[in-house]
């Protein structure tokens, strides 16, 4: 899938055709990130961050510990990546994607929801604890040294 951030310096391609999950998250520190109601995120297999010249890295702790690591454009300030060491995969923010199927999004954190969440989606009060994306999850839990 084709990613670029609002000015168009930074593109990358994800890589795999489609997120092995997709969540729509109402938690305040996503609708604070986003400005706006929710905060979306594409989760993929970590790959090499594009052309690092180009980003800026913010980074913060997160509920359980761990460190976030929140990678932008330098030139226009889009959230592109973010990614914690100690896991083999990545959140490529949603609205950066081209084609994103977003009827399989996962709403989560919705007792903080800020709008509707459509009927028949698969929603969580909190986080879902969804950790498991497919038979390559024992790699995927493994870190690794793309970034």
């Amino acid at each position: 899938m084709n990613a670029s951030c609002q000015c168009g310096s930074v593109q990358f391609k994800t890589p795999l055709e489609k997120p092995l999950a997709l969540y729509i998250c109402h938690c305040h520190a996503c609708q604070r990130q986003s400005s706006s109601a929710f905060g979306t995120s594409a989760i993929f297999p970590r790959f090499p961050l594009p052309d690092q010249d180009l980003l800026s890295c913010y980074s913060r702790p997160t509920a359980n510990g761990q460190t976030l690591y929140c990678y932008f454009c330098k030139n226009c300030g889009t959230r592109l990546i973010h990614t914690t060491p100690n896991k083999n995969i990545v959140s490529v923010k949603g609205g950066c994607i081209d084609g994103l199927d977003w009827k399989t999004a996962i709403h989560i954190w919705t007792k903080s929801a800020m709008v509707p969440i459509p009927e028949g989606s698969e929603t969580y009060s909190e986080d879902s604890g969804h950790t498991d994306y497919g038979r390559t999850q024992e790699a995927l839990d493994q870190p690794s040294g793309c970034f």
